[in-house]
């Protein structure tokens, strides 16, 4: 009778033991995060990624009760930071604010050590930054179709400035190049603001640039814009077409920017961080801080964003090859 009772007693032990594990996991996956989580960034503070990801990073402060911290690790076009990422805990506790860099940097640089679709999990899109087209004004154009018209009629005058090779803004002038099948020179600078103020006094013709730093002078009367290179329409621009509208339909550029993970982080800190991003867009306050920028808020899950990355990853391959931009 005695054995019967301990046998009894050491099953009832190891039941309790297993509800405790249990409730134990449980209970740690429902405190995500209990400590800190670093948000690190591949670029200097003050740019438009380390902007977008200290809104967000705030955003999921409030949701969580637990601090995100925004840690700007810049250099190598943003790769250091990256593989940074791509190498450190899969625990939901470091996390990379992603830019369309990446996705151009995986063939625009001869070697990379991590594989923007392997060695992250996507969590979610946080927003786009629409390019948009924009030509002194001393061009005769006025839409893109007269662009093209004009840049076919005028073969290697026209040369289109950047703010840097391989970069976003470069390349989205290599595309058009490639979908116009026009001859017009690319020109690169150190960063929009020199190469704006060259367009502006005419010695280039047109550019792709970012829509937050080139917008004040379309105001001002210095820069004339033909197009913004998203498939919808900006908010801060109702009235501008896209380059889809102006007889580009499959051309669809932005500077964008996203949270993403490395691989084989908890499916449910995943989730967890996913709906706290989606449901931020729709605040008030960051709606306003995106209409500063000029930003969009664009909604995903953790599929649709990963699906976008790697059709990034592909479209940039096709034009960085096409261009014959690198950088050793």
């Amino acid at each position: 009778m005695s054995q019967k009772l301990a046998l009894l007693r050491r099953t009832v032990a190891t039941l309790a033991g297993a509800c405790a594990v249990m409730t134990f996991g449980a209970t740690a996956q429902a405190a995500y995060p209990d400590k800190p989580v670093r948000i690190v960034v591949g670029f200097s503070a003050g740019g438009t990624t380390d902007v977008i990801a200290r809104i967000m990073a705030k955003e999921l402060t409030e949701a969580t009760g637990q601090s995100f911290v925004v840690e700007n690790k810049p250099g190598a076009g943003s790769n250091i930071g990256t593989e940074y990422v791509a190498r450190a805990p899969a625990d939901g506790y470091t996390l990379y604010f992603v830019a369309v860099t990446s996705a151009i940097n995986q063939t625009l640089y001869p070697k990379v050590n991590f594989d923007l679709n392997k060695d992250f999990a996507p969590i979610a899109l946080a927003a786009k930054v629409p390019n948009v087209l924009v030509v002194n004004p001393s061009v005769p154009v006025k839409s893109v179709k007269e662009l093209v018209d004009y840049a076919k009629a005028h073969p290697g005058k026209l040369n289109f400035a950047s703010s840097g090779s391989g970069t976003s803004i470069h390349l989205a002038g290599e595309l058009f190049k490639q979908e116009a099948g026009v001859d017009v020179m690319h020109v690169p600078y150190k960063g929009s603001g020199p190469a704006l103020t060259d367009l502006i006094g005419g010695q280039v013709q047109f550019m792709f640039d970012n829509m937050p730093s080139s917008w004040p002078h379309v105001q001002s009367g210095k820069l004339r814009a033909l197009a913004v290179t998203t498939k919808e329409r900006s908010a801060s621009a109702p009235d501008l077409p896209t380059m889809a509208e102006s007889g580009f339909p499959k051309f669809d550029v932005s500077s964008w920017f996203g949270l993403i993970a490395p691989a084989k982080t908890p499916p449910e800190v995943i989730e967890k961080l996913n709906a706290i991003m989606v449901k931020a867009l729709d605040k008030p306050e960051v709606k306003r801080s995106y209409e500063q920028l000029g930003a969009v808020a664009v909604k995903t899950t953790p599929a649709e964003f990963g699906q976008f990355i790697k059709s990034e990853v592909a479209q940039w391959a096709v034009v960085v090859k096409a261009s014959g931009a690198t950088v050793d």
